[in-house]
């Protein structure tokens, strides 16, 4: 066993580095660490094709639990979350979908006009629309399109536009936070441990919440002067595009938009129906591709096909570290440091998870991370129990990621956009930012936490 935990520890490491130092594909990375965790850890130490076999966790998805649950959630913590994968391969369809009709694009230039183009009230107003779109649908979308629409309206409105990119990703991190589909570690952490769309937004969401009304505000304080001395001569708004123009097509941009609204439903209402994410992701696929017609293929081919496979591959090495007895050392270790006290194991998840996230992806963080909490908090504990564990795991590595330029994809999406643009965003401004603002939101969730639930 000692050799075979060595092994699993030495491929998670190797596939840590790999992935921070970026030279290849993650997918890539992490298919060809998972086929190595199978061979060496499964095959030649422990010799037991039943650990490989829960791993790959496929029997789960031929149970009816998967698809429908009355009670208590089944998904299997252990190897591939299948639920996870699923869930978010249907909804990068239904994005994809809405984007073909033009919805995004539509939705950012009719708030700018709502707010008659003033840069200042469409600041704030984009950080509010980055945060709640963020809730819903992935952030890396939300970026994409909305650092898109921020640099076109900075050029036509004559403002500097890093500021606001800056601030449009913070917010979508710090939204992603507040549901379970907001983010992919949330996703994970809620079809592992059986959590509802409610059960997230009435804990991280109501901090979040808190959270969201600072950042405005901190964000307001350290940008304000830039964006109006930036701000040129009077603009003509009549020569602006309009809304309307943005909608490809008017009876796929009413189909995109119905079947957002009944996805949103089902996800509220997934703990009262029993609809696990799996069937919601399956359905809203299903309903997208049919009522799609002729885009039916671009929809299908434009599908980020490399993250699911990247989720593949980091579910089996995480299960190697499982089924060595790895996730238990490490838990115990917490477990001795805090010394059975309460807040100080909050305290070590929330920023430990947060400075991970900060400087390498937080997805393989939360799937690490998971099994461990749930190890923690059979230990009983007294005044604490895994809900609070899980609730500072997904805060920390939702908020961390909001660090630096690397720490989450919406980051490196958004600071791309805008070095394209013209408008590169160094490390140094990024930094000085984010940093302050993720500290002040990581000292809010911590006090949250300790107060909401009495420790």
């Amino acid at each position: 066993m000692l050799v075979a935990q060595i092994f699993a520890v030495v491929i998670f490491v190797g596939m840590f580095i790999l992935i921070i130092i970026d030279k290849l594909p993650r997918h890539y990375i992490t298919l060809g660490s998972g086929l190595a965790t199978a061979v060496i850890v499964f095959g030649l130490c422990l010799r037991s094709f039943d650990s490989f076999w829960e791993t790959l966790n496929l029997q789960n998805i031929f149970t009816t639990e998967f698809w429908y649950s009355a009670g208590e959630s089944s998904e299997s913590t252990s190897g591939i979350n299948w639920a996870t994968i699923i869930f978010i391969a249907g909804m990068m369809i239904m994005v994809e979908g809405m984007a073909n009709a033009g919805f995004f694009r539509w939705l950012c230039m009719t708030l700018a006009k709502l707010v008659r183009y003033k840069v200042i009230p469409l600041f704030i107003a984009f950080m509010i629309m980055s945060s709640v779109l963020a809730m819903f649908i992935d952030s890396i979308t939300v970026i994409l399109f909305l650092a898109a629409v921020t640099v076109e309206l900075a050029h036509l409105l004559k403002f500097n536009p890093i500021p606001m990119i800056i601030s449009e990703i913070f917010c979508a991190n710090l939204g992603g936070s507040a549901t379970m589909c907001g983010d992919p570690p949330n996703i994970i952490i809620g079809t592992s441990l059986g959590y509802s769309f409610t059960d997230f937004l009435t804990n991280t969401g109501l901090i979040a919440g808190i959270c969201l009304i600072a950042v405005v505000i901190y964000f307001y304080l350290i940008f304000k002067k830039e964006l109006q001395s930036s701000q040129g001569e009077e603009i003509d708004i009549s020569k602006l595009p309009k809304p309307k123009e943005a909608i490809k097509n008017k009876r796929s941009f009413i189909i995109s938009c119905v079947i957002f609204a009944v996805a949103v439903v089902m996800l509220v209402t997934h703990a009262q129906t029993g609809l696990t994410v799996a069937f919601i992701g399956v359905t809203i696929a299903a309903v997208t591709l049919i009522t799609a017609g002729k885009s039916i293929f671009s929809i299908i081919k434009k599908v980020d096909y490399k993250t699911l496979l990247f989720f593949v591959g980091l579910f089996v090495v995480v299960g190697g570290l499982e089924q060595t007895g790895i996730l238990i050392l490490v838990s115990d270790f917490i477990g001795r440091i805090s010394g059975g006290n309460a807040i100080l194991m909050i305290g070590i998840i929330l920023w430990v998870s947060a400075i991970a996230s900060a400087v390498v992806d937080n997805i393989p963080f939360a799937a690490t991370m998971v099994p461990v909490i749930k190890t923690l908090a059979a230990t009983a504990i007294p005044g604490i129990n895994i809900e609070v564990l899980s609730w500072a795991l997904a805060l920390g590595t939702d908020i961390g990621g909001s660090g630096t330029p690397i720490g989450a994809s919406a980051n490196v999406v958004g600071t791309s956009v805008s070095a394209k643009s013209g408008h590169p965003i160094s490390w140094g401004r990024y930094c000085k930012a984010a940093i302050p603002a993720t500290v002040l939101v990581l000292l809010i969730s911590m006090v949250s936490i300790i107060v909401r639930y009495e420790l």
